[in-house]
């Protein structure tokens, strides 16, 4: 990611926009914001490989310490000491079920933020505003939300009136926060 990139948040409206070469109140020209989409690609979250839950389960026990243990509980049970051997096997099979159940976890819920994407945004073209999939959002487009709409991507603020968003589905928290440009 870009240092500019990075800053967004902090920088005034004007040089936002300056930067990415947009007027608010008309918003993207149609032709640049189909070039936008052709550089930068859909506005989708990454789907990588998903691994099956064998393969998923034999990933927990790959990581350098935990082969370090194994090689601890080979050398403990070579000597005859039987109780270390149980008692570090015990902790890396723990440690195999915690982060097998954590890494599934997180599967399940970057799935569930893929189906909670907005199919739909509000943006001001060619000075109209404009119904577009959520996906074809470009840097640069002025995305108007009204209430109980679905924010459709990661968004940089120009104005607000006593805006605030759920993000239940990101953070757990059940109250919506208060957002300001």
């Amino acid at each position: 990611m870009s240092e500019a990139a990075a800053s967004w948040h902090g920088r005034s409206a004007a040089e936002v926009t300056a930067e990415l070469g947009v007027e608010p109140a008309s918003g993207l020209a149609a032709t640049e914001a189909e070039s936008r989409l052709r550089s930068t690609g859909l506005n989708l979250l990454p789907e990588g490989r998903r691994l099956r839950w064998p393969r998923l389960l034999l990933r927990q026990f790959t990581d350098f310490m935990i082969l370090v243990l194994i090689g601890a509980a080979v050398l403990a049970g070579m000597t005859g000491d039987m109780e270390d051997v149980v008692v570090i096997l015990a902790i890396v099979l723990l440690n195999g079920v915690v982060g097998f159940i954590q890494e599934a976890r997180a599967e399940r819920a970057i799935e569930a933020l893929r189906r909670l994407a907005a199919p739909h945004a509000l943006v001001r073209r060619d000075g109209r505003v404009l119904k577009i999939r959520g996906q074809d959002l470009v840097p640069g487009d002025m995305v108007l939300l009204e209430a109980g709409a679905v924010v459709p991507g990661d968004l940089r603020l120009l104005e607000e009136a006593d805006l605030a968003i759920q993000e239940a589905a990101l953070t757990g928290e059940s109250v919506a926060v208060s957002k300001d440009a």
